[in-house]
């Protein structure tokens, strides 16, 4: 198993297998003017659409339905989990400029069902958005909030205390339904330059104690050979795996942090994922790649491995799916 999460001499967190990962202004200053470019991609075929298995959904069954980015919205065991949930119109720290949403929420923060639970997987403005969080504790006073080491105190300043801060392989049982583990992800956190890395990042597996069904939220990740064989060696039976498959391009400068879908592939392979879901793609530009991209790489690299495309599948936006 991989070690817990580790610090450098500086105390920040650092990724064991790759070092301290910093962006600093001149990695996005050389990006901007080309320095890290990839190579033209395969043209996404016109007319090009993800085989979709045709199921019957069924409500009473757990479910889950992509909202955009990394937010999924889960049903189990009677209750409903977020995972890093943003309403919000821009991931950025001011509402008027950064990373503007492509497509609008499929359902509205007042129409939620009950949320009992919230996943946070760092600290980055595309998953951990104040607006949102503001407005879902306003809701569900009663959410308990999943994060990782560090993230706690952001959320005790705008007043929230129902909070459970995991370093990687550490558990908790919540309410006797679920057993929460943090795990392992390759990534970076800070929401200012001279907080960076300061808090943890983390993904997160989830155990029904009720119906024994398990889901993994990948969260944002750089691909490893270590951490996700560990994990599928730790639970070797995974029903769901939330994964991310864009924001991957130039991969000189995203591949250390972000997966593209050949490596999202070998996450769902290593974790002997029944059904894997794409996230992280879509909603918000943050990379090169073209913003119809990642599924049509998904499906080559899928192809490629001859793998069934049912078993990982890029859902759209408000699209429910039983897992």
């Amino acid at each position: 198993m991989a070690d817990i999460s580790k610090h450098s001499q500086t105390g920040r967190y650092i990724n064991p297998h790759v070092g301290n990962i910093r962006r600093k202004p001149r990695d996005f200053f050389l990006w901007m003017i080309g320095y890290f470019r990839d190579h033209p991609f395969e043209k996404v075929p016109e007319g090009f659409s993800y085989p979709m298995p045709d199921k019957e959904f069924d409500n009473t069954k757990p479910w889950s339905m992509w909202i955009g980015h990394s937010t999924y919205l889960i049903s189990s065991s009677g209750k409903h989990i977020l995972t890093d949930p943003i309403w919000s119109n821009r991931c950025s720290p001011v509402p008027f400029c950064g990373p503007k949403r492509k497509h609008a929420p499929p359902i509205p923060l007042d129409l939620l069902p009950k949320i009992d639970y919230v996943l946070i997987s760092h600290d980055h403005y595309d998953h951990l958005d104040r607006p949102t969080v503001e407005k879902l504790h306003l809701l569900f006073p009663n959410i308990v909030w999943i994060v990782p080491k560090g993230v706690k105190k952001w959320f005790q300043k705008q007043g929230i205390h129902r909070v459970v801060e995991l370093d990687w392989w550490e558990e908790v049982d919540i309410d006797s339904t679920f057993k929460v583990t943090a795990v392992p992800s390759q990534h970076f956190s800070g929401r200012k330059s001279p907080d960076m890395n300061k808090t943890l990042w983390a993904g997160y597996v989830v155990e029904s104690l009720l119906n024994a069904k398990v889901f993994y939220f990948v969260g944002d990740t750089g691909y490893n050979e270590r951490d996700f064989k560990a994990i599928g060696e730790k639970y070797p039976e995974i029903d769901l795996s939330l994964i991310p498959i864009g924001a991957y391009s130039p991969r000189k400068f995203m591949a250390p942090v972000h997966i593209e879908p050949k490596d999202a592939v070998k996450i769902h392979l290593d974790v002997n994922s029944r059904l894997s879901l794409g996230m992280h793609w879509k909603t918000f530009c943050l990379s090169e790649e073209p913003m119809n991209q990642p599924p049509f790489d998904l499906f080559l690299s899928m192809k490629e491995n001859n793998l069934d495309v049912g078993t990982f599948l890029p859902i759209e936006p408000g699209q429910k799916i039983n897992w």
